[in-house]
């Protein structure tokens, strides 16, 4: 039988109906813990003799569901969701690095994951070695024997850059170093980590995989791309001594991290997060399109002082981005307006597009970065994350374009008067 594509993967993975009495949607199994007939039978699960659901922070059905999913839409060897997208990149973090350690990172990250690196990794004894993700070859000038592994974006949020992952990639596997993706704005849709080299791909289910603005969740992915085995890691290696080398990283994020801090995804929200999977391709197509279109409405308003979209043909990013992204470039677009004072006037006109700190919402969404999700930031972080103070970040929505577009002419007009 043919291996199902993307498409079919999203809808029907994960669904088992005969487990569920036919149902051909995941059950949301809202409950902290399941019941054993016997105490023989319930030691047997405790000492993984049988297998068994024991306590929803450990595992669930639902939460289950989703991690087949996401591993099989990214053929991966094994999936772990968490609470969260920040809940997500700290468990792989403190599963491949503790105190003494170093981390190389992207220096344009999302801000909140530049502030966990910056305000909690490093209280913890974990040193963050940042790089430019464009130039490649500086990359190997700040690995040591601490360096425990090398974070990137797929894209960079807000700064939209775009770094070349196999040239990346090659410079982890030259060093025995794990390359971690986060792979938040492009999804499985545009691109699969593990053949671009990843060996883990994290992604902040909160956007695009849940897609309406309805749940938290992170979801990480280990591609199978590593030998555990070899990792400079002693816990890691232990591990797969243990249980395979195919399991150790899983093992350590699952059973030691996720469990015991508790930092477990929802029944619920995995609920959400499964009916959001199906339509994805759908959504992503929307997302790209409507993103394009307005970015080349805005190259040509003479009230905006600038657009940044690596779709854009005048954009740097234009060609690696299509190479990688199969000519799609995601939904977030950045504008300069050239004060701080004309882009909250600007917001302020809008009656569709909505004002809030998110994105990958079927809604169009904008925000202004530089007095909210970086206000805590220095000038030189924002700067390096390509935050500035006249800028604003739009998440394309999938509304009718047109309409979309028409609420960004009223806001205009705003500021020509």
């Amino acid at each position: 039988m043919k291996e199902w594509d993307f498409e079919t993967k999203a809808i029907h993975t994960g669904v088992h109906p005969e487990l569920h009495l036919g149902a051909t949607s995941v059950p949301i199994y809202q409950t902290s813990s399941f019941a054993y007939d016997t105490a023989e039978s319930m030691e047997d699960v405790f000492s993984n003799k049988s297998f068994g659901y024991i306590y929803s922070r450990i595992s669930n059905p639902t939460v289950n569901a989703l991690e087949e999913r996401i591993n099989a839409l990214e053929s991966g060897a094994g999936a772990v969701a968490a609470a969260s997208g920040m809940a997500a990149i700290s468990a792989v973090v403190f599963s491949l690095a503790e105190s003494g350690d170093e981390i190389i990172a992207s220096e344009s990250l999302f801000g909140g994951t530049l502030i966990l690196f910056n305000s909690v990794l490093n209280r913890l004894g974990i040193k963050i070695r940042y790089i430019n993700p464009n130039t490649p070859d500086t990359i190997a000038d700040k690995i040591s024997k601490k360096t425990k592994l090398i974070f990137i974006e797929t894209i960079g949020n807000p700064r939209l850059d775009v770094p070349d992952l196999k040239k990346i990639a090659g410079i982890s596997t030259q060093y025995n170093i794990p390359l971690v993706i986060d792979g938040t704005l492009t999804t499985p849709y545009m691109l699969k980590a593990g053949d671009y080299g990843a060996a883990v791909v994290i992604h902040s289910a909160t956007k695009f995989i849940s897609g309406y603005g309805s749940g938290i969740g992170g979801l990480i992915v280990d591609t199978g791309k590593y030998n555990w085995a070899g990792s400079d890691s002693n816990v890691l290696r232990e591990a797969a001594g243990k249980y395979g080398s195919k399991n150790a990283f899983l093992y350590i994020l699952h059973k030691q991290i996720i469990q015991n801090t508790g930092s477990c995804l929802a029944p619920f929200n995995a609920f959400l997060q499964l009916q959001g999977l199906e339509t994805l391709s759908l959504r992503m197509e929307k997302h790209c399109s409507n993103a394009l279109k307005l970015a080349e409405f805005f190259k040509k308003q003479p009230e905006v002082a600038s657009v940044n979209y690596p779709g854009l043909k005048s954009s740097k990013y234009f060609t690696i981005a299509e190479k990688q992204f199969k000519d799609k470039f995601g939904s977030l677009l950045t504008i300069r307006l050239g004060s701080k004072e004309r882009c909250y006037r600007f917001v302020n006109r809008l009656k569709l597009v909505k004002n809030l700190a998110n994105l990958g919402d079927a809604k169009t969404l904008i925000i202004h970065p530089a007095s909210t999700i970086y206000h805590d930031c220095t000038e030189e972080e924002m700067l390096n994350a390509g935050v500035y103070q006249d800028m604003l970040r739009i998440s394309v929505g999938i509304e009718n374009i047109q309409d979309i577009i028409s609420d960004f002419i009223l806001a205009l007009e705003g500021l020509a008067k």
